[in-house]
């Protein structure tokens, strides 16, 4: 298909377009300053775009290739383009599979289509599966040309955002479902024991992560309690968090010894994990009825905070490795913790003092253990989001929490903790 004949024969290649005059008003023209690659076997077609090209508004480098298959050569070897311009009839592809071939080797790229007086029909079938716009050949003029060049780029710019928030709402949605699974509501039988939970997401991602927690009580009266943190981030951490949890909120129902839940756990962790580098630190506690003393499960997590009245001491049973390291290896104890009437354990994932406070410092165990001390006098909610937003505070003026963090006050109800 001829556009005009050519006052001299192109080569194909990259060159430079010079505009012929100056555009009036240079500042409301949309600069397009990157390459434009031009799809098209004819010679006397190519020298016509070229010349509307610089007798137009635009001042871009142009790119002719005369096949599909040396413009997906190009697509492949160069960076994106601003924009393709597609002739439908190559002598190595014919119709809308030269659009298709080209919106897969280049999704970037916004792509007009070239096509004959009577080709409107198929002009418009290339706009619908993905190009930009079509323009009829016998038709073309430098100011159409340019105008469609302008207006490609903005459609494939508003497609591009499009895409990207239907993307933001499908994670939105997948994190909230996590979030379901990550975060749930205590199971306890009676208002006699106090659990209060807050999760706060890391900057680093703002979504939810591998932080898990859960607290469930069985008939004979006892309170299991456990925290969890999944190395790593993204959403097959969050879903191996929400697995963990699921299996340890079984074992504990169905009545599996403390030690023996930590080693289902490994074994879980170890069948779904993605990467043989992921492990997951575990505290894992239970309280008696009564309320004297509480069995603690560590399995490489961090220590915890005992509240008793307006004292709080920074406390580490004795532990085991983290689950997942050496798979069959790990050996972890039950250490026996007494309480004082009315006394409550403060446990939580790393992120909550790891924060940075300076350029080469963290707020750190003792800094934590400080900031807890000041606020002992609250009460078990308002103890947990003050310590949150002191922890969070702490790491602002360097780009703040940079992990999430998960927090679980556990205690027999007194009057010194209620809300």
């Amino acid at each position: 298909m001829r556009m005009g004949a050519p006052a001299r024969p192109p080569v194909p290649g990259t060159f430079p377009v010079q505009a012929a005059s100056e555009a009036d008003d240079r500042d409301s023209v949309w600069d397009v300053s990157g390459t434009i690659l031009l799809v098209e076997d004819d010679a006397g077609d190519a020298l016509l775009v070229e010349e509307m090209l610089a007798d137009g508004e635009l001042d871009p480098t142009l790119t002719w290739c005369k096949t599909l298959s040396e413009a997906l050569t190009f697509l492949r070897s160069h960076q994106a383009p601003v924009c393709v311009l597609l002739d439908l009839h190559l002598p190595d592809v014919h119709g809308l599979r030269a659009v298709t071939q080209i919106v897969d080797s280049s999704p970037d790229a916004a792509i007009v289509v070239l096509t004959g007086l009577a080709e409107a029909d198929a002009g418009l079938a290339a706009v619908a599966t993905g190009a930009q716009d079509y323009l009829m050949k016998g038709l073309l003029d430098p100011q159409a040309l340019a105008r469609a060049i302008r207006y490609a780029l903005q459609r494939k710019q508003v497609e591009r955002a499009a895409s990207a928030l239907r993307a933001n709402q499908l994670m939105a949605q997948e994190n909230a479902r996590l979030e379901r699974g990550l975060l749930p509501v205590p199971l306890l039988n009676d208002d006699s024991f106090q659990a209060v939970a807050r999760y706060e997401p890391g900057r680093a991602h703002g979504l939810l992560s591998g932080d898990f927690y859960d607290v469930v009580q069985t008939p004979d009266g006892t309170v299991w309690a456990v925290i969890g943190d999944v190395s790593g981030h993204g959403a097959a951490e969050a879903a191996l968090g929400v697995c963990l949890r699921v299996a340890w909120r079984t074992a504990v129902l169905c009545g599996t010894d403390p030690l023996e839940q930590l080693g289902l756990l490994e074994s879980i962790l170890v069948a779904e994990r993605s990467d043989p580098h992921v492990f997951a630190t575990v505290t894992s506690l239970a309280f008696p009825p009564g309320g004297d003393r509480v069995r603690v499960m560590r399995a490489g997590h961090p220590g915890l905070l005992l509240r008793n009245g307006s004292a709080v001491e920074w406390v580490e049973p004795e532990g085991g490795m983290a689950l997942g390291l050496l798979p069959g290896h790990g050996q972890w104890s039950v250490t026996d913790l007494e309480l004082a009437p009315g006394a409550a354990l403060v446990l939580f994932t790393d992120g909550l003092f790891e924060g940075r406070t300076g350029p080469h410092s963290r707020l750190g165990e003792e800094g934590l253990l400080d900031m807890a001390r000041d606020m002992a006098p609250l009460a078990a909610r308002s103890f947990v989001d003050a310590l949150v937003a002191g922890a969070s505070e702490a790491a602002a003026p360097h780009g703040g929490l940079a992990d999430d963090v998960a927090v679980l006050h556990l205690g027999w109800r007194n009057t010194a903790h209620e809300h």
